[in-house]
């Protein structure tokens, strides 16, 4: 079973019997954006499991989530563009901006609505931003900061919504 992670599109293998029925919340190895993953026997599931022929009893729920495997756990399908040990500054940007602004609308989902509905998004999360901003540019440098449009990219796809806010 693949499962793509919304906020970077990194493209994880998982094994679906070790996903619970009601799905699961993973954390994204690559970007750490939080994610639902479903289960291919849940209803949102593109296509039905398979009828089980064991006469096995099913497991606890319990059971189940400690088998539940991490995304991080999980193989990427997602080709490398480096070698191990080197690091593309420009990917890294990209990565850090989505994690830094998942951060903001993961921690003030309702907020976040309802400044998208008054339109006061900018205003609203102005202090958030710039925290976020200044993070960024003390981890990638001032000039990747400003040459690439990643971290704005971040607000309009992720905090925005897919609108073009900033």
């Amino acid at each position: 079973m693949k499962s793509t992670c919304p906020h970077c599109e990194t493209t994880f293998r998982l094994d679906p019997s070790k996903i619970p029925e009601g799905g699961i919340s993973a954390r994204c190895s690559v970007c750490s954006g939080v994610f639902r993953v479903a289960s291919e026997e849940s209803p949102s599931a593109e296509k039905p499991a398979p009828a089980k022929l064991s006469s096995e009893p099913e497991p606890s729920p319990a059971a189940a989530a400690a088998a539940t495997p991490s995304v991080a756990e999980a193989t990427s399908t997602a080709a490398p563009t480096v070698a191990f040990g080197e690091v593309d500054p420009d990917a890294k940007a990209r990565r850090l901006a989505r994690a830094l602004v998942s951060d903001i609308a993961t921690y003030h989902p309702e907020r976040r609505d309802r400044s998208l509905q008054a339109g006061t998004l900018r205003r609203e999360f102005q202090e958030e931003i710039k925290k976020s901003w200044d993070e960024y540019v003390s981890q990638v440098g001032m000039e990747i900061a400003r040459r690439t449009p990643h971290f704005r990219h971040a607000l309009n796809d992720i905090l925005a919504r897919g609108s073009r806010i900033f």
